[in-house]
């Protein structure tokens, strides 16, 4: 059995601030956000408070706060891991982190070729509705 692999995984800064802002707000989630107003940020919200379509696709979790992108961001993104970090500066516009002087970063690595084997057999979910 091969072990699955983190499409999405997080900096401990980034954990730790997943966990302040868990303790302020309450359960989260992350959508990656393709472009326009916030760029490519990751944005974050408390649970429910984003609509996700039929498409957009579940990358996994952030201690325990579910990770998705849409569709078409995927298909550009699917052969790279995402890391999510922490730097100082404004969050996007509708992220939680917007005012904390702080703000979620995007970083990545592409996957090896073994890595991209195992992920053919490991589909990425959808969301359900």
């Amino acid at each position: 059995m091969t072990t699955p692999i983190d499409r999405v995984t997080a900096t401990p800064a980034a954990l730790d601030f997943i966990g302040e802002l868990r303790r302020r707000h309450g359960p989260l989630m992350f959508f990656q956000s393709g472009g326009c107003c916030d760029g490519s940020a990751p944005m974050c919200y408390a649970a429910g408070e984003f609509n996700l379509s039929d498409t957009d696709v579940y990358l996994g979790n952030l201690d325990g706060a579910p990770f998705y992108i849409g569709l078409e961001q995927f298909g550009y993104w699917e052969h790279t891991q995402l890391i999510i970090d922490v730097v100082a500066g404004n969050g996007g516009m509708f992220s939680l982190d917007n005012g904390t002087g702080r703000r979620f970063l995007t970083r990545s690595r592409l996957f090896s070729d073994e890595e991209n084997t195992v992920l053919q057999a490991q589909a990425p979910g959808r969301h359900a509705g």
